[in-house]
């Protein structure tokens, strides 16, 4: 499921282009635009699970195609198949929401089969593969990690692949870390996703409401950033740490149920990963400072469910 820092990241890209942007006009209803773009995620996310399905049933294809060679050798012969009868892949594969996905998303139109035959192929000479087509055994550990391998170490390395993605998804550049992220979920718990709903209720109404908030409270955001960015001109700062800054504001002040050090943390990992190489620091002693302001006027307010308990 798209998490909650899945969704911090989506807002801020957005609001990013509404701050980059010339005109406002392509942004009149952000709320829709922000519905689009996680529906781009989640086709993009189907996509990546597809083609690695497809990597691993590619070894009956590729068994047939030898096998049916002019003259085959007797290892065109003899092509181990054991990755296609894989027990997590048919987990996936016999999914209700996986079938469902095909169904209405047809991932199989974006398909190129030279480079799924390129990425099967040099799954065979890895050394893990070897390995795992020699064990008699089905372990699910290791019927989980022969399947990761070929998501981390053949797919998300290999540069046509990367190239293909761009082509075909144009939010792959924005949404690479997400992706990387969702799929390692959904490997450890593939039941736990529904590949129709990726984005519950609760977090639809967290994603809609801090994207509003931090269009409609802006002016208000900034009027308590700007003293505290002392000798710092604002026009300079970095438009994406003024973004950060403004939905950490809007979290530590309309957002009860979440700890303001939560909060914050956030916005710190976020500045650092996606901002300069200081932007954790700086946005960590803005809101920090602005926090303990709110605290001390008392415009902060969280539900302490502890105490409650």
């Amino acid at each position: 499921m798209i998490s909650r820092r899945n969704i911090r990241v989506k807002v801020m890209q957005l609001l990013y282009m509404m701050e980059a942007a010339d005109s406002a006009a392509p942004f009149a209803r952000p709320v829709e635009t922000l519905q689009k773009q996680l529906d781009k995620s989640r086709a993009l996310f189907i996509y990546l699970l597809y083609f690695l399905t497809e990597v691993a049933r590619y070894a009956e294809t590729s068994a047939r195609n030898r096998a049916s060679r002019n003259l085959p050798s007797q290892d065109d012969l003899n092509v181990n198949t054991k990755i296609a009868g894989n027990e997590f892949l048919w987990q996936i594969l016999e999914s209700p929401t996986f079938k469902k996905a095909l169904e209405n998303d047809h991932p199989e139109k974006y398909l190129d089969r030279n480079l799924l035959k390129r990425i099967y192929e040099a799954l065979t000479e890895t050394d893990k593969y070897k390995a795992y087509i020699q064990e008699q055994s089905r372990e699910k550990a290791k019927e989980k990690d022969i399947l990761k391998t070929i998501f981390i170490q053949l797919m998300l390395p290999d540069e046509g692949f990367v190239t293909h993605l761009e082509e075909q998804f144009p939010n792959w550049d924005d949404d690479a870390d997400m992706m990387d992220q969702l799929m390692a979920n959904y490997i450890q718990k593939p039941a736990s996703f529904n590949l129709q709903d990726m984005l519950s209720a609760e977090k639809w109404e967290f994603a809609r409401t801090l994207l509003t908030t931090a269009i409609e409270k802006k002016e208000y955001c900034m009027e308590l950033i700007k003293p505290k960015l002392k000798n710092w001109d604002s026009e300079r700062i970095a438009v994406l740490d003024m973004v950060l800054m403004r939905m950490g504001v809007c979290e530590l002040l309309y957002f009860e149920t979440i700890p303001t050090k939560v909060t914050i943390n956030e916005y710190i990992d976020l500045a650092k990963d996606y901002s300069t190489p200081q932007s954790g620091q700086f946005v960590n002693g803005i809101l920090d400072n602005i926090h303990k302001e709110m605290l001390e006027t008392g415009k902060i307010n969280k539900i302490n469910f502890k105490k409650k308990a």
